[in-house]
Parts: C-alpha cells; sequence; structure tokens
C-alpha cells in the first residue's frame, strides 16, 4: 500500500508536531489538523472530522487529553467511522501504557474504522519535564508529582515520533500493539538529579498525595473535575506496574531508545 497523504491530529502538540516534521521530511503530503491550523481538526467539533479525513490516505490518531479520559470511547467509534467513509486505509492510535480505560476506546477505533489500526502506547514522556504541565515547575527548580518513589521508564518523543512514522508507512504493524519505554526505569527523584546534571541548576522533586496534586493543579485554573481526574491517573500509572521496560523501539526501529539521561543532556 503506498501511502502520500497523511493526517496528523493534534499537529501542534509534543508527539504530532515531531510525526508531522517527520513525514514531510520524508516527501508526503502532510495534512496538519489542529483547532487553530490550516486543517481544522478538534475532537470537540466531530462534524469537521470528514473534511480533514477527506483525501487522506491515513492518519495519525492523537486524542486529546487523554484516550482514558471520559468521553474517548464514543470519540474513537465516531472517528473510525468518519475515516472508513472516507476510505482512510491506515491508522495509527497513540495510547497510553497500562490504562486499562485506554483499551477501550483502542477497541472502539477498531471496531468502527475498517482497518486494523496500530495501537502505540507510550510510557511517561520525557518532554513531560521540558515541553509540558511539569516544566515551569521544572524550570523554577522543584518537580512536584503524586509519583513516591515508584520507577518509570520514561520514553523520548523523538523515538515515539519515529515508530509511529514507521507504521504509518510500513504494511508490517497492522493491527500489531507497540509499547515503547526508554531503556531504564528512573525514579522522579533520579529524574530530578538528572535534570540538575544536565542544566547545572538543582531541581527538586517533592512527592505529594493525588488530593494535594490536584488541589495544586486547580490552583493554577485547571477545572476541579479536570483535575481530580488528572491526578488520580498520574497516581494509578505510577503505582509500579508500569516500571518494567519494552523493548518496543527496538523491534520496529532496530535501534535502542534514547535513555533519559541523554535526552536531558540534548533536550
Amino acid at each position: 500500500m503506498t501511502i502520500r497523504t497523511v493526517l496528523v491530529t493534534g499537529a501542534t502538540g509534543k508527539t504530532g508536531r515531531r510525526v508531522a516534521e517527520r513525514l514531510a521530511a520524508r516527501g508526503l503530503t502532510v495534512r496538519e489538523g489542529s483547532r487553530s491550523g490550516a486543517v481544522p481538526f478538534d475532537w470537540e467539533a466531530p462534524e469537521g472530522w470528514a473534511a480533514a479525513l477527506r483525501g487522506a490516505d491515513a492518519a495519525y490518531v492523537n486524542y486529546y487529553p487523554d484516550l482514558a479520559a471520559p468521553g474517548a470511547v464514543e470519540a474513537m467509534a465516531a472517528f473510525g467511522a468518519a475515516a472508513a467513509r472516507e476510505g482512510v486505509r491506515r491508522l495509527t492510535l497513540l495510547s497510553g501504557r497500562g490504562e486499562p480505560a485506554a483499551v477501550a476506546a483502542e477497541e472502539a477505533l477498531r471496531e468502527a474504522a475498517g482497518v486494523e489500526p496500530t495501537v502505540v502506547r507510550g510510557a511517561f514522556f520525557a518532554q513531560n519535564f521540558t515541553e509540558g504541565l511539569l516544566a515551569e515547575g521544572v524550570a523554577a527548580g522543584e518537580l512536584v508529582f503524586p509519583a513516591g518513589d515508584t520507577p518509570e521508564p520514561f520514553v523520548d518523543v523523538a523515538d515515539l515520533a519515529d515508530v509511529v512514522v514507521e507504521t504509518l508507512l510500513s504494511d508490517a504493524h497492522a493491527g500489531l500493539v507497540h509499547e515503547l519505554t526508554g531503556p531504564r526505569a528512573l525514579t522522579f527523584a533520579e529524574v530530578a538529579a538528572e535534570l540538575s546534571r544536565a542544566s547545572g541548576r538543582p531541581v527538586t522533586y517533592t512527592s505529594v498525595t493525588a488530593e494535594a496534586y490536584a488541589e495544586l493543579l486547580t490552583g493554577f485554573g485547571l477545572p476541579r473535575p479536570e483535575a481530580e481526574w488528572l491526578a488520580d491517573l498520574f497516581a494509578t500509572l505510577l503505582d509500579g506496574h508500569n516500571a518494567e521496560p519494552t523493548d518496543g523501539v527496538k523491534r520496529v526501529l532496530g535501534r535502542e531508545p534514547r535513555s533519559f539521561a541523554r535526552f536531558a543532556a540534548e533536550g
């Protein structure tokens, strides 16, 4: 199957931006879907999905805020049906590693799409410390999170984007699930130490309860229901069941994933 045109949803986000850049560098036509972009795409506005999908051979499906969030199952069923109607022949879905609620959304897309999607389940992103929710605190020298001393094999989003591109362009991954992690699990205290070494500025880690973290998020303006859901999700994911690294990156790309230390040093 020849893939020429790819819709990238969430094309301004951490993963979507990198996927779009890599596809464009390989000569594909990239439809960068976002709420304010040239290709309008909003998960809250399903009436616009057909226009974004029309003419695309493949799509990178990056659901916001998370595939385990309320409403994700219904959204995946509707998106899969829209993709089937528009004749999209290949789908790669970003999911979360160790998220039981996300599996139902994965299945909803699989059942509705008319094709066998590839599912890429990512560990906690290394870039969350520099681009996402935690970046401001890290820049100020304090990492506050409800993770205790649980280790996590953080995945570099650059590796994840490379895997996504490979799955979009190759027939070999249809219907498969790839779990992506970094090469070694680190605690958040060890992450703080790596960030301190790389930046030359001290970063300290403070562990808090999920309830305290939800209060912190509401203080930054996040609505309480969303803050509580997000804090509970983090606490659930970081209870130890995701601590073991996988060989997913190597199986797809034939190389080892980037370490967190390398990420911290090179960005």
